[in-house]
């Protein structure tokens, strides 16, 4: 027969909760270690297609524009822009120098990069967004201080299109 040391009380919990705070005990503190200490999941940021003409500066610097402000870019320099924007459906009275796909949608153009996020969180019905021509002050063609005013437009597949989003000082 074991003695036991005088002063000394061994605590047994009831036999119904020993077993039951265990487990969850053990759990809690295993997903606390594995939260607190396991590695975070990647941020994914959206991947825009963009095809440009190879020797166009201001479609590199949109492009810039785009990666400074949370995308992933593959970039195709293209000769032929023209026919890959009617292949792509581009309305011609849209048609600027550089055409980007991202999630499904074309974007036409140096459409800021807020836009873009914007229709991503939105999901409008719509083909894409596009600024036409190649507006004073819009990512791409920044020149000092002076800002054009210009539209960001959202367009459908018949051509239609509406005001998305208005930049630069707007006529009074």
């Amino acid at each position: 027969r074991e003695s036991q040391p005088v002063g000394r009380r061994k605590f047994l919990a009831p036999p119904h909760r020993s077993f039951d705070m265990k487990i969850p005990l053990i759990g809690f503190a295993l997903a606390m270690s594995l939260t607190a200490c396991g590695p975070k999941p990647p941020t994914q940021q959206p991947l825009i297609e963009v095809w440009k003409s190879p020797t166009c500066s201001c479609c590199s610097k949109w492009i810039t524009h785009l990666k400074d402000n949370g995308f992933d870019v593959a970039v195709h320099n293209e000769s032929a822009m023209n026919p890959l924007k009617t292949k792509l459906g581009v309305p011609q009275n849209l048609a600027s120098c550089h055409t980007g796909i991202v999630d499904g949608y074309i974007i036409e153009g140096h459409v800021p990069a807020a836009d873009i996020h914007r229709l991503l969180l939105k999901k409008p019905a719509g083909k894409g967004l596009a600024v036409p021509g190649m507006p004073i002050g819009s990512p791409g063609m920044e020149q000092g201080e002076r800002q054009d005013s210009y539209t960001t437009i959202l367009f459908a597949d018949d051509g239609g299109g509406k005001s998305f989003q208005s930049h630069g000082r707007q006529p009074q």
